[in-house]
């Protein structure tokens, strides 16, 4: 049982160290998630309204006149395509996700810009597994998270440890869980 506790305490140990970078990124991504509701975790999204007077109605001229707009709220070479979702109105889709919705009757738009969040953009883009060796990479680290569990029980022993206080805490870890899911289901 001593090396058992010894060889916990030393892997516990280095691969704790070496996850810790894996550990912030998923719980910063996980929080963020966590809170779809209140937020748009992925991007900042700004509006801005406008007026004008270049004619929007379906002719040939529908395309050179979007980018005649375009110029005049934005710039051209954001343009991506246009539709019209109603008879009325026509959405031009740009670059970046951003896109701008006029109604060809008065004039009235609005211009719908996204931007990228700092760090959540990326961390959650790492957190739906992007690509194939990142998915290797996952699962390792989940590995590693079972690997540091069961590790911790054998590193404090006695009235702390995994027979004493520390078992009531993992009962709890259990039990909470659980909890939730037969209450809120």
């Amino acid at each position: 049982m001593k090396k058992i506790r010894k060889w916990s305490r030393i892997l516990h140990r280095d691969i704790g160290f070496f996850f810790i970078g894996a550990t912030i990124i998923y719980s910063l991504s996980g929080i963020a998630l966590n809170h779809l509701n209140d937020w748009n975790p992925n991007y900042t999204v700004s509006i801005k309204d406008f007026k004008s007077k270049i004619d929007l109605h379906k002719s040939e001229n529908t395309k050179e006149n979007v980018l005649k707009l375009l110029d005049e709220i934005d710039d051209k070479k954001n343009y991506k395509k246009h539709y019209y979702p109603q008879r009325n109105v026509i959405k031009i889709f740009l670059s970046g996700g951003s896109s701008a919705v006029v109604d060809v009757e008065t004039g009235e738009g609005q211009i719908e810009y996204l931007k990228k969040r700092l760090v959540f953009y990326e961390v959650n883009y790492l957190h739906y597994n992007p690509q194939y060796w990142w998915t290797w990479f996952s699962d390792i680290f989940a590995g590693a998270l079972i690997f540091l569990a069961l590790s911790a029980l054998f590193i404090v022993r006695g009235r702390k440890g995994a027979w004493g206080r520390g078992g009531i805490y993992i009962a709890l870890g259990i039990i909470i869980p659980i909890l939730f899911l037969i209450f809120l289901n």
